[in-house]
């Protein structure tokens, strides 16, 4: 695929976006930005989520990944789906009741200020890696299907990117993001329906029925792993981190749950969760039956075997003979989860910020205009920096990573709203933060030492044990004090 065709792909679809992100938020205020002035409909919603919780990591990593895992992360998914049900009628009733714009508002409710900025930061550490992790893997295929041949280096690929990104999030933020979402989701399925459709052509696959045959026969299509529990790929241990890991990174992450906050009622965003681990089941569905495809399709091809899983998608869809539509779809379908993800991050670090850490909520609206500007500003570029700093990253799975990551950051944030939902105790403030520090820290010294010393992998659900180490610690640091009820 020439660098040209790459080009006119890649500005017909931001002129898209950018049209849309015009219409949508030319006119809109504060309150728009933070949370889409509570008036998105549960269908576009839906329709928005899709795209948002399908990154550029997920679109090139879970396709690469059933090489080595097979297709255990619909584990996973079943763990998805347990945490939406969760989310939906646990999390999403409360935060409604106190009308939060920042999910991490219900600690200052719940303990007090102090808790409050720790959620916050925990969660602006977790979002800022996870963010330039998902972008690192994005830049670096840019990189070598456009930039290299330009002769442009990363360093100007990540500006360029993190620069659009910030363009197109300025204004609208959230009420931008639902419609600007719903485009990238049509624009993400549609690209993986077209690849499956033309590998299964250039295989030779004419029917669902030969499609599902060929996939069960295949060495990869093993779903549950019931056999070892000391294997990160144990079904029980895939389906409890799949949970804590959807209520930690989409119930207690500003970034998932501001579209879901957005809707006009309890119940439209009620319908809009369920209705998106639905969605989420049939396209992961998708992506893995593609993996399986573009390895059998390297086979049949005589190509030779990517180092990465990461590569297989990139390396098929560009360089595997395939008709030109295939490259092409893959860029929309690349750079539509890449603004997806890349936008609603942004969004969701500045609104944080600005309301969690600044505390800039009840200042005028010119004030906090200005604020939440330079605000969003700064975050595109913590974030271009720590994509940088990511660039030497390259071995395994990036969605692996993201999610081991996950385990440390977001344990904290976990424990302490699971303790402020079933406690009614307070606790002494002013030890949280070493609370938040000390339990990702044991976390890893029990994840090290069940691997060294009992031959024990602890994968995603390293997430629980942290958690639950950070509600022990709160346990151990409560006062005698009982909450308000309106906050539980």
């Amino acid at each position: 695929m020439s660098p040209t065709l790459v080009v006119i792909t890649l500005i017909s679809y931001l002129l898209l976006l950018f049209l849309a992100s015009y219409l949508s938020g030319n006119r809109a205020d504060n309150d728009g930005f933070f949370i889409g002035n509570r008036r998105t409909t549960w269908y576009m919603a839906t329709l928005a989520m899709i795209g948002a919780a399908m990154s550029g990591v997920t679109y090139i990593s879970v396709p690469g990944s059933v090489a080595d895992d097979s297709f255990s992360y619909m584990q996973m998914v079943v763990g998805f789906t347990i945490g939406q049900f969760i989310v939906a009628f646990v999390l999403v009733p409360l935060f409604y009741r106190l009308r939060v714009v920042s999910l991490y508002e219900y600690l200052d409710q719940r303990f007090g200020v102090r808790s409050h900025r720790v959620g916050a930061w925990c969660f602006l550490v977790a979002k800022i890696i996870g963010a330039a992790l998902k972008l690192y893997v994005v830049c670096a295929v840019m990189q070598i299907l456009l930039f290299n041949q330009l002769g442009v280096s990363l360093w100007v690929n990540v500006l360029i990117t993190m620069t659009l990104v910030w363009l197109y999030t300025l204004k609208g933020g959230v009420r931008s993001l639902i419609i600007t979402d719903s485009i990238q989701s049509i624009c993400l399925v549609g690209s993986v329906v077209v690849c499956v459709w033309c590998l299964c052509r250039a295989l030779g696959i004419e029917s669902v029925g030969a499609l599902a045959d060929s996939i069960s026969s295949s060495p990869y299509s093993q779903i549950w792993f019931f056999d070892n529990p000391a294997s990160g790929r144990y079904f029980w241990k895939m389906v409890a981190g799949g949970a804590l890991c959807l209520v930690a990174m989409t119930g207690l992450d500003q970034d998932m749950m501001q579209r879901n906050m957005s809707c006009r009622t309890v119940r439209d965003s009620q319908i809009n969760i369920v209705l998106t681990a639905i969605c989420q089941i049939f396209v992961i569905l998708l992506l893995l039956v593609l993996g399986v495809l573009l390895y059998q399709f390297i086979e049949a091809a005589g190509l030779p075997t990517p180092v990465r899983g990461d590569d297989a998608f990139p390396i098929v869809a560009m360089q595997g003979g395939l008709p030109q539509v295939v490259g092409i779809v893959f860029i929309l379908g690349l750079i539509s989860s890449t603004y997806s993800a890349a936008g609603s991050a942004l969004t969701s670090l500045t609104t944080s910020f600005t309301i969690d850490i600044m505390g800039a909520a009840h200042r005028s609206e010119a004030d906090l205009t200005r604020t939440r500007k330079r605000v969003h500003t700064a975050m595109a570029i913590v974030v271009a920096l720590c994509i940088m700093v990511f660039n030497w990253l390259g071995q395994g799975s990036v969605i692996n990573l993201v999610f081991r990551l996950a385990g440390y950051t977001y344990g904290p944030i976990l424990g302490m709203f699971v303790y402020g939902i079933v406690s009614r105790r307070r606790v002494r403030e002013r030890y949280v933060p070493i609370v938040a520090i000390v339990a990702p820290v044991l976390s890893f010294a029990l994840q090290y030492g069940a691997a060294e010393w009992f031959a024990y992998e602890i994968g995603f659900e390293l997430l629980g044990y942290n958690a639950l180490i950070t509600i022990i610690g709160l346990m151990l640091i409560s006062s005698d004090k009982i909450a308000d009820d309106r906050v539980k």
